[in-house]
């Protein structure tokens, strides 16, 4: 039977305390967007249980809670007029959001996130590949095999393996250039002086000392003429100061002098700016931080170790482990291994046994279809679909995992077990640990027992009764239901789904193909928890590269947001496809978006939907990837996504059958 809309508003005004408790209400494409006065008066339970709603989570200062395009806008209706409250722009929910909460050093971590994210898999690349080169070396050294190294196949592999370590400035910058809206091949250039063969090679400086200083106030102050080789703070703050520059490079210089005036002057600023100030101190102080996490996790017996073993899945659901890449560079630049990249493999491994151990013990289906595939996930490394849509569902295994990533930390610490590389974790971690495999499995039995043995005996199945929607007034939460407010629930996505569908559509089998040029990646990559759990359903994701929003099927435009942000469709072999440019784009209120197309709209597989200024979405600090969802996945047997490479508007994205 169809969703009472008006049930559905009633219940979750009264979860959150009524009213009286709302500052501020908005929606956009896909999420109800509150900003509440007293997060105490939410009760999380009937929030969760909520009829209609996919799941909910709490982020920048709002509860958002999820219902899909097409109902989101119908509850919101009822909302506000059961509530008498004052429908807000987003802008103003988001500006209320921000007065709740100022949050600087959270969108420092975003950025940080958006900068390293994209490279990820030239670095996984070639921090694998190091691995196993490291384990031929290990073997061939301790007489286990006999190796050629004089020869092309092992030279070419060898040369592969250390690429992208060796220019990993000129990757850092041409992202963080794109991600602070530069010119992305200025921010590439900015790299290259950095490391410059005309300086000396920061890897020498240990053993050679600095060979050459140049005076830049004599007799006050000079400058170490090195280059920034393991150095990844002082690229990314360059980054910004070229973006500064160019920005308004491009306002003032005249249309005719500007191609080759604003590079010219925006780089030599730069460079100069870097060289003498911003270099020099962030190197200091890089190596001050990484110095004292050193510290901590050398403390006797491996406590600091196991202290941020604990903590490194809760800063997964803060989203502060983006930053976690530069310590993995720093620690290798320094000792040569990184003593962080085991103890963050620890930490995942841990939140993998806790999500397998409900899906052993749970007796409910949906549950089990949910952890069962979200811990294999996460012992390959990605933690966020059992994070947000298990262990922080039901909390107890939450806590569990950090209890069994904190231990495994712990060993890790104590037998100095080092990564010569970075960027994959879990099974595959010990790739990059074969100088002491035994250490690693170990560490991996650690983490990963301790976690699921305790999950399993604190786990229970919640009680039928709990499942009932709240229709009473809503009481305090208990503190530990306020702490899980970032919970994403797969098992009321099913029953929403099941309650708002009166039967399936018919559907037949179809590929998708990229909307947008850029690079596909995983849904479970996206920087957003309700994106990444899966929650509206499975599809791909592109980081676009060119502003074009194209169909990726023949079919009829069903949704476009009015701020432009998000377009749906329903395509003519019955998919449900839904396209969000950009992550909290929708604060824009439509500026970077122009959409040619309206409601009702009938296109073409390829036909040019929308323009987006991509440049805009950067300059406000939001990311630009944008999520293809397949919102009706239930009725296909099989969603299989194309990622991991460069695609182009018509190339294939999402397999439906």
């Amino acid at each position: 039977m169809a969703l009472d809309y008006r049930q559905a508003a009633q219940e979750i005004l009264d979860a959150i305390g009524g009213p009286g408790n709302v500052v501020s209400a908005a929606h956009c494409a896909t999420r109800l967007r509150l900003v509440l006065a007293d997060d105490s008066k939410v009760n999380q339970a009937a929030v969760d249980n909520a009829t209609g709603a996919k799941g909910n989570f709490k982020a920048s200062g709002q509860l958002q809670v999820i219902y899909g395009t097409g109902t989101v806008n119908k509850v919101y209706d009822e909302f506000i007029a059961l509530g008498h409250i004052t429908a807000a722009t987003k802008a103003e929910v988001k500006e209320a959001a921000a007065q709740q909460q100022t949050n600087p050093f959270m969108r420092a971590i975003k950025l940080l996130g958006d900068v390293f994210v994209p490279i990820i898999p030239a670095i996984v690349a070639s921090g694998l590949l190091l691995g196993i080169m490291s384990a031929l070396s290990f073997m061939d050294a301790n007489g286990f095999i006999s190796l050629d190294t004089n020869n092309a196949w092992y030279q070419i592999l060898n040369l592969v393996s250390n690429t992208a370590f060796t220019f990993l400035q000129i990757l850092i910058g041409y992202s963080a250039a794109s991600a602070f809206g530069a010119n992305p091949y200025l921010g590439a250039v900015i790299g290259m002086i950095l490391i410059n063969p005309g300086l000396q090679n920061a890897n020498t400086v240990a053993t050679e000392g600095v060979q050459q200083t140049y005076a830049v106030i004599p007799g006050v102050y000079s400058i170490e003429w090195t280059g920034y080789q393991g150095h990844v703070i002082p690229i990314v703050i360059a980054a910004g100061i070229l973006a500064f520059v160019e920005k308004r490079l491009h306002k003032v210089v005249p249309e005719a002098f500007d191609l080759f005036v604003t590079p010219l002057v925006s780089v030599a600023v730069t460079a100069y700016v870097t060289m003498l100030a911003v270099g020099p101190v962030f190197v200091w102080a890089e190596n001050a931080i990484l110095g004292g996490i050193q510290l901590l996790l050398t403390l006797p017996l491996g406590l600091g170790s196991l202290i941020m073993g604990a903590l490194y899945a809760p800063t997964v659901v803060t989203g502060i482990h983006q930053m976690y890449t530069t310590i993995d560079l720093g620690q290798i630049a320094a000792y040569g291994v990184t003593y962080w990249l085991p103890l963050a493999s620890a930490a995942n491994i841990g939140q993998a046994g806790a999500a397998l151990a409900v899906a052993l013990k749970t007796r409910d289906v949906k549950i089990r279809s949910l952890a069962l595939p979200s811990s294999l996930s996460a012992f390959m490394g990605i933690t966020e679909p059992a994070i947000f849509g298990v262990n922080l569902r039901f909390f107890k295994p939450f806590v569990a995992g950090c209890i069994g990533g904190g231990l495994g930390a712990m060993f890790a610490s104590i037998v100095q077990l080092g990564a010569n590389g970075t960027g994959v974790t879990g099974i595959f971690g010990i790739l990059l640990c074969l100088n002491q495999p035994l250490q690693y499995v170990i560490m991996f039995a650690i983490a990963g027992v301790v976690a699921f043995a305790i999950s399993f005996v604190l786990y229970r199945d919640p009680e039928q009764a709990a499942a009932a929607p709240v229709a009473e007034a809503s009481v305090s939460a208990p503190a530990a239901d306020a702490e899980s407010a970032a919970v994403l629930s797969a098992a009321a996505a099913d029953a929403a789904v099941a309650a708002v569908t009166d039967a399936a559509p018919a559907t037949r089998a179809e590929t998708l193909v990229s909307p947008l040029a850029g690079t596909a990646i995983r849904m479970t990559e996206v920087p957003d928890p309700v994106f990444a759990s899966e929650a509206m359903g499975t599809g791909a994701a592109v980081r676009p590269t060119e502003g074009r929003l194209c169909a990726p099927a023949a079919g009829t435009v069903t949704v476009l947001a009015e701020t432009g942000h998000a377009l749906g469709m329903t395509t003519d072999a019955g998919a449900e496809v839904l396209m969000h440019i950009g992550i909290d784009t929708v604060t824009l209120e439509g500026r970077p978006f122009t959409a040619h197309v309206k409601v009702g709209d009938h296109v073409s597989v390829g036909q040019l939907l929308m323009d987006v200024d991509l440049d805009a979405i950067r300059a406000a600090g939001l990311d630009p990837v944008t999520p293809v969802i397949v919102t009706n996945t239930d009725a296909y047997a099989q969603v299989t996504a194309h990622t991991g490479a460069e695609v182009r508007p018509g190339d294939a994205l999402v397999e439906l059958k």
